[in-house]
């Protein structure tokens, strides 16, 4: 089997795992030994964190990494896993439209089979989001690339309304709208876990809903229950990993104990997961 048939396997394996009330969780990895880690926990799929990537590779959230660096990651991670990989891409690491495409034929090379394309602007002073229309032809882009490639890839429109205050259901709705109409499979609106809210999201969007969620959201049941497609929670699992290196190295320095060491991972266990990867 070549390997555009077993990628195209895994995007309709990942495809069809979107069911509202039946929701896809993905515990977010960001480099190779988290995703081996996410898998062996029972994972049906790893989703990248953008944040918790750049943040690996000594680079600042919000569209400062680059392609190559991005995508040398995400490869690495298709590599060591069995399950389908979907990589946060930002913005798409690419100016226009046109580098949106390449940078999708990158992503399906790098060997991932979904993609997070978000609407947020950083550093334009133009506004929180892109224009409706320039984000769907960017999204237009990402779906003619992949489909030229022949993998089914996911591409989950990402909108940033509710995360940076920049409007409320209406605005959610019809950006979501636009986005579907050029391609997008699926509508992730991070920055709401008020169930009011996402019932309202789930029943207006005709396509999975993705939500993210972290300490105070509803429970991965309760968001079932609500309609919700599938369940992420971002760079949670990063940032809470950050706070085990900053304590451990705090306690070091300070009192000279290792007590914040005492729950992690055994050597031998984690050095056999490394070892047994795809």
């Amino acid at each position: 089997m070549t390997q555009n048939h077993i990628l195209r396997d895994r995007a309709l394996a990942f495809r069809s795992r979107h069911v509202p009330g039946r929701p896809l969780v993905l515990p977010n990895a960001w480099d190779a030994t988290s995703a081996r880690i996410v898998e062996d926990a029972g994972a049906a799929a790893v989703a990248t964190t953008s944040a918790g990537l750049a943040w690996a590779l000594g680079t600042a959230d919000g569209d400062r990494l680059d392609r190559d660096r991005a995508l040398g990651a995400v490869a690495r991670i298709a590599e060591v896993v069995r399950v389908p990989v979907t990589a946060d891409i930002e913005s798409g690491y690419a100016r226009d439209s046109v580098g949106v495409g390449d940078t999708i034929r990158a992503v399906i090379a790098a060997g991932a089979v979904g993609v997070n394309i978000e609407d947020a602007l950083y550093g334009s002073g133009e506004g929180p989001l892109r224009p409706v229309a320039e984000q769907a032809e960017r999204l237009a882009a990402a779906r003619k690339a992949a489909d030229a490639a022949g993998v089914p890839l996911f591409v989950n429109a990402r909108i940033d309304t509710f995360l940076r205050g920049a409007g409320g259901v209406d605005l959610t709705l019809e950006r979501a709208a636009a986005f579907l109409a050029a391609g997008a499979d699926g509508i992730f609106v991070p920055g709401v876990v008020d169930p009011v809210t996402v019932k309202a999201l789930a029943d207006g969007i005709d396509a999975p809903l993705n939500v993210m969620a972290g300490p105070g959201a509803p429970p991965v049941a309760e968001l079932a229950a609500l309609g919700v497609a599938r369940v992420s929670i971002g760079s949670g699992i990063s940032q809470a990993v950050h706070a085990v290196v900053r304590r451990a190295a705090r306690e070091l320095l300070g009192t000279g104990t290792y007590e914040s060491l005492a729950e992690g991972l055994d050597y031998g266990e984690l050095n056999a997961l490394l070892g047994s990867g795809r």
